[in-house]
């Protein structure tokens, strides 16, 4: 890293043990109708308009789970031949914070992006018009951050610690489902 720039990107030494488990579970490379129902409630209960279940691998993210407005879709969609259209689910590691989340392996509340130079620069904000974020790791039992579960907005919101604690709740209520219902599975193909 040149001195005096700012890391947008965290380094990731986690990346290959957590696509390991990723795989093992069978997670991170399809949309799950569990995970968007999952993603609906966290934006209900953040009254955010945007939430995710998202899975972190080395060169980019997927959303398992994902909750946005019909008219202003925060991830593109696109057009399938013929079919209804389906959002687009990966962005880079460069996009957005669950990276920096699952890296940190901490949760992060962010209401208002533009006050924290660090994330200000991210392509998320330019591109994409995100002003707020809170998201908390997935941390399964073994200690390894395998995503995240998040809440965004288009407008600066005030989380407070009481949205930190609650991205934090969920984020562990999912944690532990994933590891009751995937690890007995997980454990058969070993």
């Amino acid at each position: 890293m040149t001195p005096g720039r700012l890391l947008l990107t965290p380094e990731d030494k986690g990346a290959a043990a957590r696509v390991q488990r990723l795989r093992l579970l069978g997670l991170g490379e399809r949309a799950e109708p569990e995970f968007d129902a999952f993603a609906d409630r966290v934006a209900d209960v953040a009254a955010a308009p945007y939430a995710m279940v998202n899975f972190v691998g080395e060169h980019r993210q997927f959303f398992a789970g994902l909750h946005q407005p019909g008219d202003r879709p925060l991830v593109a969609v696109a057009e399938a031949d013929g079919a209804d259209p389906e959002p687009v689910r990966h962005l880079g590691r460069e996009y957005g914070f669950c990276p920096h989340v699952v890296v940190r392996g901490k949760a992060l509340v962010l209401e208002d992006i533009r006050d924290y130079p660090r994330f200000a620069s991210n392509p998320a904000v330019d591109e994409l018009g995100v002003r707020s974020y809170m998201g908390a790791p997935l941390v399964d039992r073994e200690g390894l951050a395998l995503g995240t579960v998040c809440a965004i907005d288009l407008e600066p919101r005030p989380w407070g610690r009481s949205g930190l604690e609650t991205i934090k709740a969920l984020a562990a209520e999912l944690a532990e489902r994933i590891e009751q219902e995937r690890t007995g599975a997980a454990g058969d193909r070993a």
